[in-house]
């Protein structure tokens, strides 16, 4: 690996970095009081998972940048300005969730980020097919992550919503 590679691995964290420094204090414990679903996990299992998915994603944008021969050519521009903005939603996304606490917009932002990131992994295919599967465990982690911004939603909406069993009917 080039000694860029360590730019490419650090630049998605600086996002939840910034945030971290400018609201740690107004999340401390904010994750554990909402009602979550049963399966939700963790914060730290949360704030690992993203560590993980976002090294992944450096490394993945470092091969892209690399196979297409480094510096800020003109071949670059669509592979690695999607992901330029691929990543600003992700890290809106993590400020809606976690220092607005605004979950159906982070939600929405979520949605657009699924896309955004499938669409970077069809243009990065035919760059490195290894970048482009290095997503998928992304696109997961995205799928874990609204769930739980749906969930955090929708119960925010109905405050005594209690999910009912299969064949009956709320009143």
């Amino acid at each position: 690996m080039q000694p860029q590679g360590a730019i490419f691995l650090a630049l998605p964290h600086l996002g939840p970095i910034l945030l971290w420094l400018l609201t740690r204090h107004q999340m401390s414990g904010w994750y554990d009081n909402p009602k979550k679903p049963p399966w939700c996990p963790p914060h730290k299992v949360l704030l690992a998972g993203w560590i993980t998915v976002y090294f992944i994603m450096g490394y993945a944008s470092y091969l892209v940048w690399k196979d297409l021969g480094g510096g800020f050519g003109r071949p670059l521009a669509l592979p690695c300005g999607l992901y330029a903005v691929q990543l600003a939603v992700s890290w809106a996304v993590l400020i809606l969730f976690f220092a607005a606490h605004t979950h159906g917009l982070a939600l929405l932002h979520l949605l657009l980020l699924y896309g955004l990131v499938v669409t970077t992994a069809l243009i990065w295919h035919p760059i490195n097919k290894l970048a482009a599967l290095l997503l998928l465990p992304y696109l997961a982690w995205l799928t874990v992550t609204a769930s739980v911004a749906y969930h955090l939603w929708r119960d925010s909406l109905c405050s005594n919503h209690q999910p009912q069993p299969m064949g009956e009917k709320s009143d």
